[in-house]
């Protein structure tokens, strides 16, 4: 992704007015890992031979500086998972209540969270014969970003 930036994010820049933050992580990716943020030369101690290794951008949305990070994370994560089957179940807020739960989200989430829990929980006892173990977390994006 860098590479098609650093081909084509300076004519778009010059040619499509960007919010601020945007353009300011299109300049990130476009310069991380490059001579333009510095960096140092590794000198392999048996032969001799040096190696230039830019400086990474940081940025939270570069993919390049997010992608070690983003391993690290799936690695912890299965570290704890049980040598068990498990599903990943996702409990969505209806449109028609997302009004609500700005006024009042600490309402609306906590039983948001209660009744995916409790439905759960039931279906463990009833279905699988089982009490079930749950993770929540809630995503406050949509695909549309909203």
């Amino acid at each position: 992704m860098a590479d098609i930036f650093r081909a084509h994010g300076p004519a778009y820049l010059a040619e499509h007015a960007l919010p601020p933050h945007v353009a300011d992580v299109l300049r990130a990716v476009i310069a991380c890992r490059t001579s333009a943020l510095g960096g140092h030369v590794w000198k392999c101690d048996h032969c001799g031979a040096k190696i230039p290794v830019y400086n990474s951008c940081l940025d939270r949305h570069c993919p390049t500086c997010q992608f070690p990070r983003q391993q690290r994370w799936i690695s912890d994560r299965m570290e704890r998972l049980l040598p068990d089957r498990h599903f990943h179940v996702v409990f969505t807020l209806p449109a028609q209540l997302r009004a609500l739960c700005m006024v009042n989200p600490a309402v609306v989430l906590d039983l948001l969270f209660k009744t995916a829990s409790s439905t759960l929980k039931t279906l463990g006892q009833q279905r699988l014969g089982g009490l079930l173990g749950v993770t929540a977390v809630l995503h406050t994006w949509g695909g549309q970003m909203q």
